[in-house]
């Protein structure tokens, strides 16, 4: 399996449906499992870290028109100019975000403590010059959209986690900027989500994180170093 792929996609696996929402993998055989997500807001849909696909925009019309498109992680540039070029609409970084805007070929907002008027809260997860990264909370109805430090693809999970914390993140889980959240759901930026008793997941994860990582190291290795 390959770990990524780069080539413009020509087919996706839609995830994480519910009435607010929906995801895709715009590369589903891909071992990074790179996930992207839409959320409706008062009519209109918000598309998070995309990754372009042929026949995504028929997906992101089941929801409404396309008000922006955020990149919630720094790295997480993928394709965000390029949807939002398309449907005339602003690439949103938050605040703390640096050096980012110079790579996007596209109209750029900025947000800080809400996203626009939609009422999506936004948490500062990373801030540091090695690594960016934003959450954001719908309190109306309990998503939470986390784009890195949390994940479940295979390499974020050690025995029997549903969501886990990135392997460079095991040691020092952001416990003080998640832990205070009770989600319904939690989506992430690699893998399907977590949609059932989510809240429990995200705890578990958290506290767990230490005391699992000689595990999740060990089933990296098996995965990515050939015997």
């Amino acid at each position: 399996m390959t770990f990524r792929v780069d080539e413009r996609a020509t087919e996706f696996r839609a995830i994480d449906r519910f009435d607010g929402g929906v995801g895709w993998i715009a590369h589903p055989d891909e071992r990074m499992q790179r996930a992207s997500h839409a959320l409706e807001i008062d009519g209109e849909v918000w598309v998070f870290d995309p990754v372009d696909v042929e026949g995504i925009d028929e997906l992101l019309a089941e929801f409404g028109d396309v008000a922006g498109v955020v990149v919630l992680l720094d790295r997480h540039k993928r394709d965000a100019a390029a949807i939002a070029n398309r449907h005339d609409v602003p690439v949103f970084l938050p605040d703390c975000f640096e050096g980012v805007t110079e790579e996007l070929d596209a109209p750029v907002a900025r947000f800080s403590e809400t996203l626009s008027d939609t009422g999506l809260e936004a948490q500062t997860v990373v801030d540091n010059r090695f690594w960016q990264e934003v959450a954001l909370y719908n309190p109306a109805d309990g998503t939470l959209l986390v784009p890195e430090s949390v994940g479940t693809a295979s390499y974020f999970l050690a025995g029997s986690e549903r969501l886990g914390v990135h392997p460079m993140r095991r040691l020092r889980p952001p416990r003080a900027e998640l832990g205070r959240f009770q989600p319904e759901r939690v989506l992430v930026g690699h893998g399907h989500g977590v949609l059932t008793d989510a809240g429990t997941a995200l705890e578990d994860a958290l506290t767990k994180s230490v005391r699992h990582t000689p595990q999740l190291y060990a089933g990296m290795v098996r995965q990515f170093v050939p015997l």
